[in-house]
């Protein structure tokens, strides 16, 4: 038994929520994930991810998925990342257009630096993998708050 509890102390869990709003525009966003810290250096976890958006009159989407994650502290304030996330879009337009619902898998592999201060780190990211018409994301480069406990 006392293994498995020496397993658990280096295990942090945290993550991300977002909110988003304005002009009859909607998103949020609840991801958790768990880390697990080899040293103090390294460590390595899992996230999932559930956004919901919605824009008045023209379409609501759903977006949920996972991710593997990979963390480097090449010093105590500095934080290197590297996460592959594989997310499934939903999307249900509501316009006169006819335009086509939208049901695929959006891939990301996100390359990011950030400063570390505690359980927060706060910082920005590219997506190498990053295409205007399937992602999630409005831009390669996203601003990040992550947070583990």
């Amino acid at each position: 038994m006392k293994n498995s509890n020496l397993f658990w102390e280096d295990v942090h869990f945290g993550g991300g929520i977002g909110l988003s709003f304005g002009d009859g525009f909607f998103s949020g966003t609840l991801a958790p994930s768990a880390i697990y810290e080899f040293n103090h250096q390294f460590g390595l976890g899992i996230g999932l991810n559930a956004t919901f958006n919605s824009l008045k009159n023209t379409y609501k989407s759903t977006i949920l998925g996972g991710s593997i994650i990979g963390l480097y502290n090449p010093i105590t304030d500095l934080q290197l990342s590297a996460e592959l996330e594989n997310v499934n879009v939903s999307r249900v337009y509501n316009t006169p257009l006819n335009l086509k619902n939208d049901h695929y898998w959006s891939p990301a592999l996100l390359i990011g630096a950030g400063y570390r201060n505690g359980p927060v780190t706060m910082g920005i990211r590219y997506d190498i993998l990053y295409d205007a018409s399937k992602s999630i994301y409005a831009d390669p480069w996203s601003p990040f708050v992550r947070f583990y406990f």
